[in-house]
Order: structure tokens, then sequence, then C-alpha cells
């Protein structure tokens, strides 16, 4: 039987043979003659592994294990139990749609129980999910399931501000546009001045809201 951590922060990706690199160069070679152009050309014989190697870094996150990421904590915290918060963490993903990038800010927030991580590690976190193709929705369960899971807090907080290219720069072409979801599990869930506490500390996030409980 799956324990729960396993059901809700491993990633239910189906297991595929990855192709080879030269596989995936042919590829962009297939979409620059799509698109109208010559792949022979001189400005563009790079251009495939360029896209390549660029990919390995876009889509990193399907390497890292968020567990892993979370796995060391600290328990001597003398018993603090006060929120702990990382704003502002600056992300980069692509939508699983139009494969186009979205890039914003995450904030993160956990009240202790008995342990605490390392605040790089919520960083590392945000990026393993965001270097994935994502939807911020998603995303945004994402990061909050894995704090709980993991650190098994008395609550897990996580509002994500983000432009979609999608959006901006194809179909209806709204440039300025955020999208705003969250994500409140345990204490920020069910205390509503603990939630307005951490709404206040991260500012008053605007646009197009999308608040999940």
């Amino acid at each position: 039987m799956k324990t729960k951590r396993n059901s809700a922060v491993a990633d239910k990706i189906a297991v595929i043979k990855r192709p080879e690199r030269a596989e995936a160069e042919n590829a962009v070679r297939i979409l620059i003659r799509w698109a109208g152009d010559n792949p022979d050309r001189e400005g563009l014989l790079g251009t495939p592994d360029r896209v390549a190697r660029a990919w390995e870094e876009f889509f990193r996150g399907y390497k890292e294990d968020p567990t892993d990421i979370l796995a060391r904590t600290f328990e001597e915290i003398e018993g603090y139990d006060e929120m702990v918060m990382l704003k502002d963490i600056r992300f980069e993903s692509h939508c699983e749609h139009h494969l186009l990038p979205i890039i914003g800010k995450a904030h993160v927030a956990y009240l202790p129980d008995r342990r605490v991580v390392g605040i790089s590690k919520l960083a590392r976190l945000v990026d393993a999910y965001a270097k994935r193709m994502q939807i911020q929705e998603k995303m945004t369960a994402q990061i909050a399931a894995a704090i709980e899971d993991v650190l098994q807090p008395k609550g897990v907080a996580v509002v994500i501000e983000a432009t979609h290219q999608c959006m901006t720069t194809r179909g209806v072409h709204k440039p300025g546009t955020t999208m705003v979801t969250s994500r409140m599990l345990g204490g920020f869930r069910t205390d509503q001045k603990t939630r307005r506490e951490f709404l206040s500390m991260i500012g008053s996030p605007g646009a197009t809201q999308v608040f999940s409980a």
C-alpha cells in the first residue's frame, strides 16, 4: 500500500524511454523547416544543439526529488513555533500547453511542529517543480503537498504570482496581467488570523486570483 508521502509527493509521470540526444536535435531541425527556414544555413547550424542544451536546463526539475530536497531537517529549534516564511522566490517555468515561459515569484510559509528545514531548501523545492512542464495551479499544490508530507508542520501556505507568455505573446495578447494562485493547509486554512498575517507579510497580490484551500 502506498504511503501518504509516496502518493502526494511522488510525481505521477508515466515512465517513458528518453530519446537520444541526436533524436532531440533532429526534432528541432524538423521544427525549423516547418517554420519555413533552412536548418542548414549558417545562422541555424548550431541551433539544434543549443536548443537541446537549453531544454536540459529548462526541465532539469524532472531529475530532482522533492523529498530528498527536504530530507535534512533540524529539530533543535528551542520550541520555536511561529511562522517560517521565504518570500519573493523568483522562478522560471514553462506552460505545459504551449511550452512558453511562466515567470514569477513564489511565497512559501509553514508553521513548524518539531523541525525546520534550511531556507535554501524551500527555494530549491520551488525550482524542482518549476523546472518542469507546468500549470501554475498544479505547481502551487505540489509545493504545499511536499512540505506538508515531509516536514509535517502545523500548517503550510503557498502563494504564486506569475506572468504567462502564452497569454501575453499569443492568443489574447494581454501583457501586464498576473495570475495569482494559493494553497492553504492546516493552520493557514483553519485560522483566519494566521492566514491574514501571512497575506499581509507578502503584500496584496493582485490581478486574476485563483485561491484554493
